[in-house]
């Protein structure tokens, strides 16, 4: 009677899954930027401050929340974290256009105001400690949200103060951020296909 030996074989590692996230996250946050800037510079007449909607809901909200899902199946906390954040905000900025173009939230014509401010407030929060909680990454990603903080505070300020021209000078601060978000993405383009990345400087934090 022969005595079978079972013999242990491991199976062989799986190679680790790679990809960038940016790929996607980064050209749907620009072309939702510049829908936002052109909206704010005056493009567009202010009764007509929905036109960027059709830009930024399914294009912008949606490629950030795809970024944010790639991102975390590859355990790129950070960078979920950020897609993840962008994808509410976006999401949310529709929502609060829509909703007072619509009175979806029975809120009253005095208060539209106000329910701008609460927005911009929370969202400004927001963003501030996300700038300060990436201090670690390449500076050109600290450029790009401190730039976008300083939108957000202008256009508070704009919206809550009666100051139009401070809401006009968010949106050229937001195609500014937009122009950073250009560089970042020519630069994981052209890692992504063969070349050198861009130089993103050195982080504020080490």
């Amino acid at each position: 009677m022969s005595t079978a030996v079972a013999t242990e074989v491991e199976a062989p590692p799986r190679p680790a899954v790679v990809g960038d996230p940016a790929m996607i996250g980064v050209p749907t946050f620009i072309v939702g930027a510049i829908a936002l800037g052109l909206v704010l510079t005056g493009y567009v007449p202010a009764s007509a401050v929905g036109a960027s909607i059709a830009v930024i809901l399914p294009a912008t909200g949606l490629g950030q929340l795809v970024a944010a899902v790639w991102a975390l199946s590859l355990g790129q906390n950070a960078v979920a974290s950020v897609f993840g954040i962008f994808t509410g905000f976006w999401i949310s900025y529709s929502a609060l256009v829509l909703g007072l173009a619509h009175n979806w939230f029975g809120i009253t014509p005095d208060a539209a105001v106000a329910t701008q401010g609460v927005f911009l407030i929370a969202w400004l929060i927001t963003i501030v400690l996300l700038t300060l909680g990436t201090l670690r990454l390449p500076a050109a990603f600290t450029v790009l949200f401190v730039l976008i903080d300083l939108a957000l505070a202008l256009v508070l300020y704009g919206t809550v103060g009666n100051a139009p021209g401070a809401a006009t000078a968010g949106g050229y601060v937001t195609f500014a951020f937009t122009a950073v978000g250009v560089y970042l993405y020519l630069g994981a383009m052209s890692a992504a296909t063969g070349g050198k990345g861009l130089p993103l400087g050195r982080p504020v934090l080490t």
